[in-house]
């Protein structure tokens, strides 16, 4: 009888490492160990099951507080010998109380205190993190915040704002001088920022763009 992808998984190893990523921000939150029945179970409930080496026993990621992950997609390697799963976080996925595991830098200097804001977002998700600054700047006040003071004046200010950085991007596209790159990357980053202030001020996020997007995905 010819072995199932499972038996072929786990014939030269009992325990397989699962690298676990959050599928919103890309940021990779922690590492743990699955074991053939570990990784069935997550197959079959659609959240994280693991094989605690110290306990030699599993455990359901949440299953104590709350903090349980759904999973979205399951990739094996090329070695056939890791497993990446990407999942949504529901609270943090820290026993410490951080939102990855992963909260502290190292460098040649050693190693830093742990930061809520680590690991950093990758390029591609820093909308997303300056999102996350916009609201923090929104529930923080303070009249030095731009941000702030512009959330405090209304949809009007922030609507004309945008109207304004619009057309600024539609001049500088037709500008002929050697700076024009330069000159519609500032505009479009205006342009951005004072889209996602918009979005705050209407009770939506960047993951709600994100999302609507990706539904419309052919």
């Amino acid at each position: 009888m010819d072995k199932s992808w499972e038996d072929a998984l786990f014939e030269n190893q009992e325990l397989i490492p699962a690298i676990i990523q959050d599928a919103r921000s890309g940021k990779v939150l922690m590492m743990a160990y699955m074991n053939r029945e570990a990784l069935s179970r997550t197959l079959e409930t659609g959240k994280t099951w693991f094989y605690s080496r110290s306990r030699k026993e599993l455990w359901n990621k949440g299953e104590t507080s709350g903090h349980f992950q759904e999973v979205e997609g399951i990739y094996l390697d090329c070695d056939s010998d890791t497993l990446l799963i990407q999942i949504q976080q529901e609270g943090v996925a820290c026993h410490t109380g951080f939102f990855s595991c992963f909260h502290r830098e190292v460098n040649k200097e050693g190693i830093s205190e742990p930061q809520d804001e680590l690991p950093p977002y990758s390029l591609s998700s820093f909308l997303q993190e300056l999102f996350e600054v916009i609201e923090e700047r929104a529930n923080t006040p303070s009249p030095n915040s731009y941000s702030y003071r512009l959330l405090e004046e209304g949809r009007e200010k922030i609507l004309r704002k945008v109207a304004e950085e619009t057309t600024e991007v539609i001049l500088a596209t037709f500008e002929e001088e050697d700076h024009n790159r330069e000159h519609l990357r500032w505009e479009v980053a205006d342009l951005l920022y004072h889209l996602l202030l918009l979005l705050r001020r209407e009770n939506l996020t960047y993951y709600h763009i994100m999302e609507e997007l990706k539904k419309r995905r052919k």
